[in-house]
């Protein structure tokens, strides 16, 4: 352990993305990446922020930034330090800063460029403990619903909430703490939120399985877009690849040659061979996940073994670790399926399958049956019936949970 922590040390500006995070945290990207249409903005909606500098970590950085902060031992130090004592808005520095995914979600998404509203937001975030990502996409949701005349001033108690009031989304936010007024609507998520409201505002709220989206666009990664549709938890950014990184030779393929996955693919891909990695890299998430390690530090999976390994005393393979991550996807979809969930809630809102009116995704959308037959093959290579989704007793008898064979079917 000791000499993995070295070399972590001693290597991790190597590796772009961890020498990154560890200068600025994540957010530094705001700029390029709404020029590849992976910025979300105005409820997945508009394609293009025109004031994505504006929020950019760097500029948080240079703004309201004091210091940069680490968990316990980790060489990244990714974690913001701001405070804010002269402007409209105070923010304490105890409260931590906004990372990316807060950056987008209470910024872009929200057509929102004020970065010490922003800062605020995120520090309500995290005395109320609310996630800013499924809030975001909530207050987003309740938005649009507002521009369409779905909710009124008077279901807002006279709170103008259109994009880009930052007041608005403060205000909101309070009220969705405390479930008062249109927070009491707001606070079980947009899917609650659409049901109660009704009118069609079912279609305006993205999210799968009643989880918000992550800050990364599936009309972009259509291998995460699979992800988003198929992972037990919903669209969860976290829970597999993002295409982006493997387009390429370079040390973004790193992570997948362990894999059995040699070659770049195109991000809008959607071929056996891509559904293949997300697939595996799902696995590996899933592992990660199981170890309770961090996805911004750059381990191998042969590293997060050899840890295990030493840790434990176990002799452990990356042959297991993968049936690990399988294990907890297998498991997980058994659970939902007991739950009454099926194959349908596997789906991403139509409004991935059209191209957004600007930006860079201007001509791009998902195929429907593109991401019909990747969903089928993401089935067949889980052990999956392809039609249903549901695990064959095979499957669960290879993973050694065949005794989950009852939960898997509903009566």
């Amino acid at each position: 352990m000791r000499d993995l922590a070295r070399w972590m040390n001693t290597n991790y500006m190597n590796f772009s993305i961890a020498a990154g995070f560890h200068e600025l945290g994540t957010g530094a990207g705001m700029v390029s990446g709404n020029a590849i249409g992976n910025l979300p903005v105005r409820n997945w909606r508009d394609g293009q922020f025109d004031d994505a500098a504006m929020i950019q970590a760097d500029v948080l950085r240079d703004s309201y930034g004091v210091a940069m902060e680490a968990c316990p031992s980790c060489q990244i130090r990714c974690k913001k330090v701001v405070e804010l004592e002269n402007e409209s808005y105070k923010v304490d520095r105890r409260n931590g800063g906004p990372e990316y995914e807060t950056l987008a979600a209470l910024g872009s998404l929200l057509g929102i460029n004020d970065l010490a509203a922003i800062c605020r937001a995120n520090e309500l975030c995290s005395l109320y403990s609310l996630d800013t990502i499924s809030l975001g996409g909530t207050i987003a949701f309740a938005m649009e619903c507002f521009e369409k005349g779905i909710l009124t001033l008077k279901d807002t108690a006279g709170i103008d909430l259109r994009f880009g009031n930052a007041d608005a989304m403060l205000k909101v936010i309070e009220l969705i703490a405390q479930r008062q007024g249109i927070g009491d609507i707001l606070a079980d998520g947009s899917r609650a939120a659409a049901r109660r409201i009704g009118r069609g505002a079912a279609e305006l709220a993205m999210q799968v399985k009643g989880i918000e989206f992550g800050m990364h666009e599936p009309r972009l990664k259509q291998g995460l877009g699979l992800i988003y549709s198929i992972a037990a938890q919903g669209a969860d950014h976290m829970a597999g690849a993002h295409d982006t990184f493997f387009m390429q030779e370079g040390r973004g393929m790193e992570p997948v040659r362990s894999l059995d996955s040699l070659d770049p693919l195109p991000a809008d891909d959607l071929s056996t061979a891509k559904v293949d990695r997300v697939k595996n890299l799902h696995l590996l998430r899933n592992f990660s996940d199981s170890l309770v390690t961090c996805n911004f530090v750059p381990w191998t999976l042969r590293q997060q073994v050899d840890m295990l390994r030493a840790l434990t005393g176990w002799d452990y393979t990356d042959f297991e670790a993968l049936r690990q991550g399988e294990r907890v996807a297998t498991m997980a979809r058994v659970f939902n399926l007991r739950e009454g969930l099926t194959a349908a809630d596997d789906q991403l809102p139509q409004r991935f399958f059209s191209p957004t009116p600007r930006g860079a995704l201007k001509g791009t959308a998902i195929d429907p049956e593109a991401m019909k037959r990747a969903k089928r093959t993401f089935y067949i290579l889980m052990g999956w019936d392809p039609i249903t989704g549901v695990p064959t007793q095979e499957k669960l008898e290879q993973l050694g949970i065949a005794w989950a064979v009852a939960e898997a079917v509903p009566a």
